[in-house]
């Protein structure tokens, strides 16, 4: 568990950064609601007639006169990419900084396998996703509370579960590339979080474009959809549960061969 320890402390000033944005910006979104309550049958007029805007960020299947509707699109919206960039980012570097920062030769000159380095290695990037879904739950948890709105736990609990495992397959991609870098991996973790969510964006507008579902995380963790059907879909949930293994896998197979420089 020492690689474990390490990278949790090395990685810990990202983490808090990162758990407090999320966090603050939800609680923003969440305190705003009361006082917009009021407007939202505006709202949702201007919203539904906005064709192909509206279809893209879920907005002609919920009202945003309800807690839950805009809680799906609103907060969805930042914990969706707020999460992803964290996931990619925390996952894209782990292994690549090895051989950027020059520390490999210390580490592999220990009586260590690198299958035990990648197990821990991954762990802890699971461990940090993890952490920061259980606070951020938490504070928007509060934040309803103590807005004095009845928090829909069953929403709210599916929409964090979707993103929490979009997170996972975030961390799934982009720890299977990073055993292929030897150096940057910043520019490929917010690059691959801002592809797929785009890919999303597409496939929302265009019925032509639906099979892009199937190759982003967006796909299963879309709020609107989320709160409209109380289900999560099964299909595209396994087949990225499918492409986070496949990535975990690669990076096993990949860096315990490489010839680390």
């Amino acid at each position: 568990m020492t690689i474990v320890w390490h990278e949790l402390k090395q990685n810990r000033i990202s983490f808090l950064i990162w758990t407090a944005a999320i966090g603050f910006l939800l609680a923003v979104c969440i305190f705003m609601f009361p006082e917009m309550k009021g407007q939202m049958d505006e709202m949702n007029e201007i919203f539904g007639s906005m064709g192909s805007f509206t279809e893209a960020f879920g907005m002609d299947q919920v009202s945003f006169g309800t807690l839950t509707g805009f809680y799906a699109v609103e907060c969805g919206n930042i914990l969706g990419l707020g999460g992803a960039f964290f996931a990619s980012l925390s996952a894209a570097g782990i292994l690549a900084k090895e051989e950027k920062d020059h520390t490999a030769e210390f580490l592999l000159a220990h009586p260590v396998s690198r299958f035990r380095i990648v197990t821990e290695k991954l762990a802890a990037v699971l461990i940090q996703i993890a952490a920061l879904n259980l606070v951020v739950y938490a504070l928007a948890a509060l934040s309803i509370v103590l807005a004095g709105e009845t928090a829909p736990w069953r929403e709210l609990s599916l929409l964090h579960t979707a993103y929490f495992l979009l997170q996972i397959e975030f961390a799934g991609i982009c720890f299977g590339v990073s055993a292929f870098l030897r150096r940057g991996s910043i520019g490929i973790g917010l690059g691959m979080a801002m592809l797929m969510y785009f890919f999303h964006l597409i496939a929302n507008i265009s019925d032509s474009a639906d099979f892009l579902e199937y190759l982003t995380p967006f796909g299963y963790a879309d709020g609107a959809e989320i709160v409209a059907n109380l289900t999560l879909d099964k299909t595209l949930l396994f087949t990225g549960m499918v492409i986070a293994a496949a990535g975990f896998m690669t990076a096993y197979v990949k860096f315990c061969r490489k010839d680390i420089a």
